[in-house]
């Protein structure tokens, strides 16, 4: 019920019970003073017609009635008063006058009408009839009952008496019906002037209801505005200063203060999104009720469950007793015990390492956060990292060793030339020898000048390039040699553009090499296929052969420097791939099957990405180290 129609119905019910009230005391009173006025009437009219009963009576000395027979002298007054004219016409006067009197009569000690104001009635009995006290002295309810039940008839009586005996009694009959007809304006004046002040109050309540809930509604429409955001304030006059003016003014002040901390809750959960988003590991933070307030992305893949499920929902309804992780998670909750870092067994045989921190503050606990990490990719990234390690103490020594042999090289050519020019007249077949040494001693020079080409410093020269187009020059610079190993080049590409920035001439270094590993590896020829596809911020290309493979012992060494399993192979080729998916802030993966094939998995950041941002600005900074980006 609104709050409109309740104060008009207790404003209408109030004054319903005053007028009431009110009303019981005026009818109370109206009634009483009636029926006390009634009464107070007849028995002043009894006495009156006592007296002149009295008054009229003969001197019955001087008749033959002996006057010392009280028998004989009833008898001869009895036989008198029938015949008194005035009596007689005092009687039906009196009738007459008063509108509420039924009858008047006068009667002898036997009940025997004398007089009557209906002449049927004389020297009959009159039947006693109730006394007109009764209804004076009951109660108000008791006296409306009376007086509006069935037609009734009360006397009002005072006896006779003659030489200080009872002679007679004076009746006058009081008639309800017409008592209630005198009665009856008055009380319907009251009961409409009740009936008026009730519908008065109602119109009178529901001008005071919106005179009050006015404001309250202005007040409403002012808290609707600033919820929305839309307006500090709509009407109202902010220089008013009773009651609502004043609210007014804090109603603005909060908005204000509301806004304010919307636009800062806005941003900051604007950049807590978007952190969540770059997130590899899975976070969920409850409240103290255990209810979800935060989710990261990479949750969805270990729950099974969107994010928009997931939120507001306790602990209880996102995790199920029915496996190992649920019913550790919910035991650590009912314990508010820290769960230690475990690994199960997730959604889609995904393995998970879970741990549950408790929040505390100031010894009170406010929440807990729940941390999942994919356990395949915390391996996959130690094993990056001891890739990093041993590379870059690879390069420290491999930059030593180039620095200390240039040296002597250089010295070695420099006097095996002088040595050529002194033996060349004396012996021909030395000159011979001495070719043989010297071209081998170039060789030398070129590896080492490899090597500390491979450690040294490059600036990327970025552009932005279609993937799709860079696979397709690296096929048709792989094409000869597939074709003298009998290799078929298959590219399944997404038809979508893929845009990265990459320095072109080492992106297409880094994938050819690949692609050449992936045609030697398949000496009975066979598919090699090279495909890309987008998968959120990144490009992944494949590359794909159906080779030998890779023996498992020998995985954690494929991308060191010098590792090889070929017989003319240096062990640069996938170090320097390694190294340049790097400096483009991707990465390099593979799997591979002994006897069944490899497949090499690249991931670049698409144009326009933070990750792509970063690289374009460590680009234009500085020239990137060839440490490898852990």
């Amino acid at each position: 019920m609104r709050r409109k129609v309740i104060i008009v119905l207790a404003i209408t019910f109030l004054v319903t019970v005053m007028v009431a009230a009110f009303s019981y005391l005026y009818i109370s009173q109206i009634l009483r003073l009636r029926i006390d006025s009634t009464y107070e009437s007849a028995d002043r009219l009894t006495k009156q017609l006592a007296y002149f009963a009295e008054n009229d009576l003969p001197d019955l000395t001087s008749t033959r009635i002996d006057t010392d027979d009280p028998v004989a002298v009833r008898r001869a007054l009895a036989e008198y008063l029938p015949m008194d004219t005035n009596l007689l016409n005092n009687l039906e006067s009196e009738v007459d006058l008063w509108p509420y009197i039924y009858d008047a009569s006068v009667l002898d000690s036997n009940g025997k009408a004398l007089l009557h104001s209906n002449a049927q009635f004389v020297g009959k009995h009159i039947a006693v009839r109730p006394n007109f006290i009764e209804v004076r002295n009951a109660r108000f309810f008791r006296q409306l009952r009376l007086v509006y039940k069935p037609a009734a008839v009360y006397d009002v009586s005072y006896p006779l008496q003659l030489n200080g005996e009872p002679f007679g009694t004076i009746r006058i009959g009081v008639s309800t019906v017409l008592l209630k007809s005198e009665i009856t304006p008055r009380l319907m004046h009251a009961l409409y002037f009740s009936i008026a002040s009730i519908f008065a109050s109602l119109l009178l309540a529901a001008m005071v209801s919106n005179v009050a809930l006015g404001p309250l509604r202005k007040i409403s429409l002012n808290l609707d505005s600033v919820s929305s955001g839309t307006a500090e304030a709509l009407s109202g006059n902010e220089s008013e200063h009773d009651e609502f003016g004043l609210v007014t003014l804090k109603i603005a002040n909060l908005g204000r203060q509301m806004r304010d901390t919307k636009e800062i809750f806005s941003a900051l959960k604007d950049n807590v999104d978007q952190l969540m988003s770059k997130l590899q590991d899975g976070l969920m933070l409850f409240t103290r009720d255990s209810r979800v307030v935060l989710v990261s992305a990479p949750v969805e893949r270990f729950v099974g469950r969107p994010r928009g499920e997931l939120l507001g929902r306790s602990a209880r309804e996102i995790f199920s007793r029915d496996s190992s992780l649920g019913a550790l998670v919910l035991d650590a909750f009912e314990r508010k015990r820290p769960l230690l870092q475990r690994e199960f067994v997730a959604a889609g045989g995904r393995r998970v390492q879970v741990s549950l921190d408790f929040v505390q503050e100031k010894g009170t606990q406010i929440g807990a956060l729940l941390i999942m990490r994919d356990a395949e990719s915390v391996q996959r990234i130690g094993d990056e990292i001891e890739m990093s390690r041993r590379l870059s103490a690879s390069g420290r020594v491999t930059g030593g060793v180039a620095h200390e042999v240039k040296n002597p090289i250089n010295a070695i050519v420099l006097h095996l030339q002088l040595l050529q020019n002194k033996l060349a007249q004396l012996d021909p077949d030395t000159r011979r020898h001495m070719d043989i040494i010297g071209s081998e001693i170039q060789r030398l020079d070129r590896v080492v000048q490899t090597l500390v080409d491979f450690m040294r410093a490059r600036e990327l020269h970025l552009e932005e390039v279609d993937f799709r187009r860079l696979l397709d020059d690296v096929a048709l610079l792989a094409a000869p040699d597939a074709e003298r190993h009998g290799v078929m080049i298959n590219r399944a590409m997404a038809e979508e553009r893929l845009p990265i920035k990459a320095d072109l001439d080492l992106m297409k270094q880094a994938l050819l090499n690949v692609v050449l590993n992936g045609v030697q590896a398949m000496p009975q020829g066979g598919p090699l296929t090279i495909s890309a596809r987008r998968e959120g911020n990144a490009v992944v290309a494949e590359v794909r052969d159906r080779g030998v493979g890779i023996a498992e012992d020998l995985h954690e060494k494929v991308f060191e420097l010098y590792f090889t399993t070929k017989k003319d192979g240096n062990g640069i080729g996938l170090a320097q791939t390694y190294q340049i998916l790097h400096w483009h802030y991707g990465s390099v993966e593979f799997e591979s099957t002994e006897g069944e094939g490899t497949t090499f998995r690249f991931r670049i950041p698409i144009a326009g990405s933070m990750l792509d941002a970063e690289l374009e600005a460590a680009a234009d900074s500085e020239n990137l180290l060839s440490k490898p980006r852990t």
